[in-house]
């Protein structure tokens, strides 16, 4: 036995030479074996090209196939055999490292490709070989006239040998004559193709305009027509042919006879059918793909006045978990199971199911009451998946979130459609999952919104569209002006001033949060020492101090504490002249590796306030745990004290507070001060300083500086 060829050439040349050796024997070539080799040898290089590319270059693999129909490989075997060896042999002599499932799908997706460029050039050659044949024989009719034995000669010649079918018929539609090669295609003797009408040719799948051009030519209308079309054979199987008619006039220009040529498409239409499918179908389950049921949709939405569409998108429930845990192929398993029950939902005509993609699924119906139809078939499907599957001796419940669009045809496009059952499935599957939801426009506009918002978030920053306002910090005991809490505003294009709770939340999912907290910082610490040199010397009660909120995210970011540094020391600000705010719940149950940041800050003079306290229901005994200075209780215990009497209660729970904070050495300020009243209640209760629309609300920098020189010159 001989050794494995070593390189990648000599891989190359054995492929080629596999190739050639099944192919060989079914071309008609002068070429021998080993000369034949050579010429698919650089076709083997292209192949092998093709593999290793990361796209999917079609042009360049149809242009293979195209290049095997030059070469006068054109016998029907030639097609099969090479796409038998390239399947067997082009990712077992040519592939590389990557990895064989994926090698396996580029190597089918170039046998497609391959099929279909020589399908095409083999039908442009033979549209060729039929327009030469035409031509001869219209110009072997002009020869009659003047030489008609020598002509009779020559398109006998041309008649009988010709590897396309040739038939003559009077212009009544009588058969006069037929080659071999008609007879071969209809597997009939010449007596039962002689005689027989050409009328009597007629088939269900005849195009509507076939019998009018035959009309006109045999009128004398018209001098030739092409057209696709099917013939029924005596074993009751279809004959699908390109057929080309033309019209023979006599000596005079009178119409005498009809010349019809016909090549028989009926294997490349199959391949074409089945290349459709696999196009149009998913690999895995069977059902219709994405891009069939766009076309499905496009239909039903183009329908006339009165027609309406109900759409269910369908996504699994913790799909990736399995996935994960019992691997990609019990995943499959699933969604193949998954796929034949939902198939079993939409059995009524006007029905269909699809697979989009993973584990997402939409089911389709159409007509005048989908209104009550689509409700049904949401039941159906949401019924369907009750029952566990069971894989490998699991029992796997399945459960799915739905969202549910329905609505008259022709007012939306197939994209705004899916996009809205889209947005529906994700509202569903935020709202817990396992359930259905219908269609709000109002929610898909916020969602369109979000989304909107969310793609502009990274060039707003880059554009300079954010900018901060500054809302005042006032001790409670003299009035004065201690400090101000940076909010930061986007101003949009479009929607104009956003308040940090349209953006934040956006900035936080998509990471951008760090990047804007870092901008936010340098523009609050800049504002800072301006203000300290500003009101330097004057008899202000202290120095300005800046307050700047702390995400979740900001606070696990390992350049927390020294971006703060840098900033600090690039604007010549000392640490007391900041103040970082987190959230009561981001702190709820930290352990020490979250909170050594907030310490090392704290250490180098940074206050930390633990903002909303009283929200986050975190036990009070923590404090003494978490590096804070300050408490800022939460609006929502303010609020009783607007009314008077004050809330007995409130006043009680805010007495407690600063009590215990107090106790333990900390400063307390109040949110949402809105009255006199509660500014005057809060500082008998000892609060220390408060921020609120009784004092000003949040503004540019120069309305503190307002404030504070009001402050200073009393």
């Amino acid at each position: 036995m001989s050794a494995e060829p070593d390189g990648p050439e000599d891989r190359l040349r054995r492929f080629a030479t596999i190739w050639s050796r099944a192919v060989f024997p079914v071309t008609s070539t002068s070429l021998t074996r080993a000369e034949f080799e050579q010429l698919l040898l650089p076709l083997a290089g292209r192949l092998r090209d093709l593999l290793h590319t990361r796209g999917f270059a079609a042009e360049e693999a149809k242009s293979i196939g195209s290049a095997l129909v030059g070469a006068h490989c054109t016998d029907p075997e030639t097609l099969a055999r090479t796409l038998d060896c390239v399947d067997a042999y082009l990712v077992l002599y040519c592939g590389d490292d990557s990895p064989q499932d994926e090698l396996r799908a580029r190597s089918s997706r170039l046998q497609h490709a391959m099929a279909a460029g020589y399908a095409q050039a083999l039908r442009e050659r033979t549209l060729a070989e039929q327009e030469a044949i035409a031509q001869a024989a219209l110009r072997a009719q002009g020869v009659v006239a003047q030489a008609l034995h020598a002509s009779e000669a020559r398109f006998r010649a041309v008649f009988e040998g010709a590897a396309i079918g040739i038939g003559i018929a009077d212009l009544d539609g009588n058969v006069l004559q037929v080659n071999k090669a008609l007879l071969r295609m209809f597997g009939l003797p010449e007596a039962g193709l002689r005689g027989r009408r050409v009328l009597e040719w007629t088939h269900p799948e005849d195009a509507p305009q076939t019998w009018k051009l035959y009309e006109e030519l045999v009128r004398g209308e018209r001098e030739h027509y092409h057209v696709e079309k099917a013939f029924n054979r005596p074993d009751g199987t279809a004959l699908w042919t390109n057929l080309t008619v033309s019209l023979l006039r006599d000596a005079d220009g009178n119409p005498q006879y009809q010349l019809a040529l016909m090549e028989d498409t009926t294997e490349r239409r199959l391949l074409n059918l089945r290349l459709r499918y696999e196009a149009t179908h998913d690999a895995l389950t069977g059902l219709p793909n994405r891009t069939l049921f766009f076309e499905r949709l496009e239909k039903a939405l183009g329908a006339g006045e009165g027609q309406r569409f109900g759409l269910c998108y369908l996504d699994l429930d913790g799909f990736k978990t399995i996935n994960d845990s019992l691997g990609h192929a019990a995943g499959d398993r699933l969604l193949v199971e998954v796929a034949d029950r939902l198939q079993s939902c939409a059995t009524a005509p006007g029905e269909m199911v699809a697979r989009l993609g993973g584990d997402e699924f939409v089911a389709l119906t159409t007509g005048v009451d989908t209104e009550r139809e689509v409700d049904e078939l949401a039941e159906r499907i949401m019924s369907a998946l009750v029952t566990p599957v069971s894989i490998d001796g699991r029992d796997l419940l399945v459960r799915g979130s739905l969202g549910i669009v329905e609505g008259p045809a022709g007012e939306r496009t197939a994209a705004e459609v899916l996009r809205s059952a889209d947005i529906t499935m994700y509202r569903a599957k935020s709202a817990g999952g396992n359930r259905s939801e219908l269609a709000d426009p109002e929610a898909d506009a916020r969602a369109i919104t979000r989304h909107g918002l969310t793609t502009a978030l990274p060039t707003a920053l880059e554009r300079g569209e954010f900018f901060i306002e500054y809302q005042p910090l006032v001790h409670l005991g003299d009035g004065s002006v201690r400090g101000a809490e940076a909010l930061v505003r986007w101003l949009h294009p479009q929607h104009g001033v956003l308040g940090p709770d349209r953006f934040i939340p956006l900035a936080e999912h998509t990471g951008l949060i760090v990047p804007l907290g870092r901008w936010v910082l340098e523009e609050s610490i800049r504002q800072a020492r301006e203000w300290r040199e500003r009101y330097a010397g004057q008899d202000a009660a202290g120095p300005l101090r800046i307050n700047v909120n702390l995400s979740p995210c900001q606070l696990g970011h390992p350049g927390l504490v020294q971006d703060t540094v840098d900033i600090l020391e690039r604007a010549g600000v000392t640490p007391d002249a900041l103040c970082l705010e987190v959230t009561e719940s981001a702190l709820i149950g930290a352990d020490d590796d979250l909170l050594k940041p907030l310490r090392r800050l704290a250490e180098m003079g940074v206050d930390i306030a633990l903002d909303d306290f009283g929200t986050g229901y975190s036990n009070l005994a923590n404090l003494r745990r978490l590096p804070v200075s300050v408490l800022k209780l939460d609006r929502s215990f303010t609020r009783g004290m607007q009314q008077f009497p004050a809330d007995p209660v409130d006043l009680k729970i805010v007495e407690g507070i600063v009590s215990l904070a107090h106790s333990l050495d900390l400063a307390v300020t109040v949110e949402g001060v809105e009255t006199a009243a509660q500014a005057e209640q809060l500082r008998i209760l000892g609060c220390d300083t408060a921020q609120g629309w009784y004092y000003a609300r949040p503004g540019p920098p120069e309305r503190l500086h307002e404030l504070a020189l009001v402050d200073a010159t009393g």
